[in-house]
């Protein structure tokens, strides 16, 4: 009896969360296509799955080609400040973009690195979003501006640390998103210590470990 109960417990948390995402695989898949297959189908008088994906993703890699380039850039960038005069969208539009473009590698503003801050009573895990220098009359102070989640990853808190308080475990960014999302659960059993330059990148493998 103790054998089932084990192995169907096993098999349950193996099993779920493949099937959700397989599940969500599929019905993303369902929605993408199902934005242009209705127009192929008049076309081709018949539904030709994947192609819809295809149009989409295409029509994706065109906007973004245009956007990178300068006079593409300032259309997007005009267009999108005339959308965000509409209330609605602007309550949906910019907080779902920002969070979007945190995860882009490209974005200034975005996640950069996984940060370990001392905050007294313990350690708190977030991501570094800035480097600046404050200045009280003592000379120049080296800051950092970390997003620490709260409520999955779309609220939180920022915290303003001294760079003497923060260190830089080996987590990428992918990383530290799941370690947020599991509430601590996918943290490592032990954590090395990454390059300590804010704006260096993930931490590869295999650095030093914490002494403590």
């Amino acid at each position: 009896m103790q054998w089932l109960r084990r192995s169907f417990i096993a098999g349950f948390f193996v099993t779920v969360p493949l099937f959700i995402s397989v599940a969500a695989i599929f019905w993303l898949f369902g929605v993408v296509d199902g934005l242009t297959a209705p127009f192929y189908q008049r076309i081709l008088g018949r539904r030709i799955p994947g192609l819809g994906l295809l149009t989409t993703a295409a029509a994706i890699l065109a906007v973004g080609a245009v956007a990178t380039n300068v006079i593409g850039r300032r259309l997007v960038q005009r267009g999108e400040s005339y959308l965000l005069k509409v209330p609605v969208f602007r309550t949906i539009y910019a907080p779902v973009k920002q969070l979007v473009v945190a995860f882009s590698p490209d974005n200034e503003s975005g996640f950069k690195r996984v940060v370990l801050v001392d905050i007294g009573r313990g350690y708190t895990l977030g991501f570094l979003t800035k480097e600046f220098v404050v200045d009280r009359g003592r000379g120049p102070e080296p800051m950092l501006a970390v997003y620490v989640p709260t409520n999955h990853l779309y609220l939180g808190d920022v915290v303003i640390c001294d760079r003497a308080h923060a260190s830089f475990p080996d987590l990428t960014v992918e990383e530290g998103i799941r370690i947020a999302l599991t509430g601590g659960m996918a943290l490592p059993p032990r954590l090395g210590r990454g390059p300590e330059g804010g704006d260096e990148g993930a931490a590869s493998k295999g650095g030093a470990d914490y002494a403590g």
